[in-house]
């Protein structure tokens, strides 16, 4: 499991995090104060608050090559 900060500030942010996302075959999560939702629905999404960065779960063990393609969502 990785887990990692990211900021989506965007429309067009989320759309291109969630085609990212729906290329793998594992589940990744992204949670927001006590709520969670799946990464790879828009709906669940934009029900967060993307105001602030949002926490991201990765559940596999090889998260490197995810991780790259999502780079420039990640914040420090």
């Amino acid at each position: 499991m990785k887990k990692v900060k990211i900021k989506l500030d965007s429309i067009q942010s989320v759309k291109e995090f969630v085609s990212v996302v729906t290329m793998y075959d594992f589940d990744v999560d992204l949670a927001s104060g006590r709520y969670a939702v799946d990464a790879k629905s828009i709906m669940g999404i934009f029900s967060l608050d993307l105001s602030n960065p949002i926490q991201l779960v990765a559940h596999t063990d090889d998260a490197d090559k995810f991780l790259e393609e999502i780079k420039d969502f990640i914040v420090d």
